[in-house]
């Protein structure tokens, strides 16, 4: 999986940030958690690697979330 997400910031015209990253990054990684105690809890139809891979992608997404909003509240660009 290597395609590219661009996740843009919603800022209003002072600048301050519209959605809590940090509720959004929180809900990535809590999802991709709860995939993965579902497959070890033996919940049918899921795959282990695909549920793995898709857990990993939403974590390095909510990291680029982190990062993109860190750097805004800093006043730098990623």
């Amino acid at each position: 999986m290597n395609r590219e997400v661009t996740l843009p910031l919603i800022v209003d015209d002072r600048g301050t940030l519209q959605v809590a990253a940090a509720d959004v990054s929180k809900l990535l990684r809590t999802l991709g958690g709860r995939w993965l105690h579902l497959v070890e809890a033996g919940a049918d139809g899921l795959d282990e690697d695909t549920v793995a891979a898709l857990t990993i992608e939403l974590a390095k997404l909510a990291d680029r979330i982190d990062v993109a909003c860190i750097a805004h509240s800093s006043g730098t660009t990623p």
